[in-house]
């Protein structure tokens, strides 16, 4: 039997299964390594930037980064990468998210969306994937778009950050997020 299993072994070494799925495997790791260094570097700008927000962040359970690439004339759509993190735990949920509208407008963006979540029911319910967002999210009020919202609403807080600073309002109507099985 030991023989048998060794022979199967050296098969698929040959075939450059094994070497394959290290290489996969490495793949992964690299990619969610990234969506971590990405969420982390927008969520030590949001912090630094906007000092009030530092409080609902204290206060999280845990949070969600992504970034998104929205585009569209008349009818506009988009998606994005990102990880959610329980505080707690330390546990990083990586996920996918997509969204689509109907409005008047032409052109792309780019841009970061961080959810704060109040309680570990509320991530609990994201983390368990097809969470579908329905409200438009007051972020910010501000000319200079450097205020910030003090409080969650329904347990959670919402902030779009675009090149040009933190957004008048994060609106994720018609947002749905699931977990990443590719990075699991």
């Amino acid at each position: 039997m030991h023989i048998r299993q060794s022979l199967l072994l050296a098969a698929f070494l040959s075939l450059g299964v094994g070497p394959a799925l290290a290489q996969d495997d490495a793949k992964v790791q690299e990619r969610r390594q990234e969506i971590d260094r990405n969420a982390q570097a927008t969520l030590d700008e949001l912090l630094k930037t906007q000092t009030g927000v530092r409080d609902l962040y204290d206060r999280a359970t845990g949070y969600a980064v992504f970034t998104v690439t929205k585009g569209g004339f008349i009818v506009s759509g988009g998606g994005g990468n990102g990880v959610a993190v329980n505080k707690k735990s330390g546990q990083h949920t990586y996920m996918r998210m997509g969204l689509g509208g109907i409005g008047l407008g032409i052109g792309g963006e780019r841009y970061s969306l961080v959810v704060l979540f109040e309680t570990e029911d509320r991530l609990n319910k994201f983390l368990a994937g097809g969470w579908d967002s329905s409200a438009t999210a007051e972020a910010v009020a501000g000319q200079e778009g450097v205020a910030f919202r003090s409080s969650f609403i329904d347990g959670i807080a919402f902030y779009q950050i675009s090149e040009k600073g933190l957004m008048a309002h994060a609106d994720v109507t018609g947002t749905k997020f699931w977990v990443n099985d590719e990075l699991r």
